[in-house]
Parts: structure tokens; C-alpha cells; sequence
């Protein structure tokens, strides 16, 4: 029973991870301000700005994207680092019939990543 908790823990986590990750790929990669919540366009809809207030906000916010980039790949790259740490902890502790699931998770759940990353590049040709 309690093996069959840690699977299910790990098969979590994975899946979680990977959605994070995945999502944060997707986001940071995209440079698209109406796909971002710090864009011009959330400020036009959601204050109306006028004409003048977005040619003074765009600069701020051109200035401010790239570190905000940056923050934020440094902490995906911090949380794939962690959740990598207890997988590795976790995969031992599995019957071998649970790490050959296990590895064919880990598998499908990068294969979804290459492909999610490669339609991502696809649609930003």
C-alpha cells in the first residue's frame, strides 16, 4: 500500500512538474504582450488607455519584460532542479515493476515536452 502511495506521489509530481515547466516554456518563449498579463494590450482593455498613455506605458513595459523573463526562467529552472532532486530520491524506493512505469511516465511526459515546444515553434514561425 504504502509503495502504491509513492507511486502515485511520484506519477503526481511528474505530471505537475512537468505542467509547470511545460507552461512556463510555453509563456516565457512567446514574446507576444496579449498572451502575457504584463502586455500593453491587458492595459489598453482593461483601463482604456488613450493614445498618448500607451506610447508612455509601452517603453516601461519593454524595459521591464526582459527582466521579468529572466526572473521567471531562473525559477522554473529552480523548481525543475527540486522536483528532479525527489524524483531521484523517490525512484529507488519503487518495485521494479513501479520504476519500469515510472520511466515510461518520465518518457511519455517528455515527449509531450518536445512536442508541445515544437507546435510553439511552429505557430511563432
Amino acid at each position: 500500500m504504502k509503495r502504491n502511495l509513492l507511486a502515485v506521489v511520484a506519477a503526481g509530481a511528474i505530471a505537475l512538474g512537468g505542467f509547470i515547466i511545460t507552461q512556463a516554456q510555453a509563456d516565457s518563449g512567446s514574446g507576444c504582450a496579449h498572451q502575457h498579463p504584463f502586455g500593453l494590450r491587458e492595459f489598453t482593455d482593461k483601463l482604456n488607455l488613450t493614445a498618448e498613455q500607451q506610447t508612455k506605458v509601452q517603453p516601461i513595459l519593454d524595459q521591464a519584460r526582459p527582466q521579468i523573463a529572466a526572473i521567471h526562467q531562473e525559477s522554473m529552472q529552480k523548481m525543475k532542479t527540486v522536483i528532479d532532486s525527489a524524483l531521484s530520491q523517490i525512484r529507488p524506493i519503487l518495485t521494479a515493476d513501479q520504476q519500469k512505469k515510472f520511466d515510461a511516465i518520465q518518457k511519455a511526459h517528455q515527449d509531450m515536452m518536445n512536442a508541445q515546444k515544437a507546435l510553439h515553434e511552429a505557430t511563432q514561425e
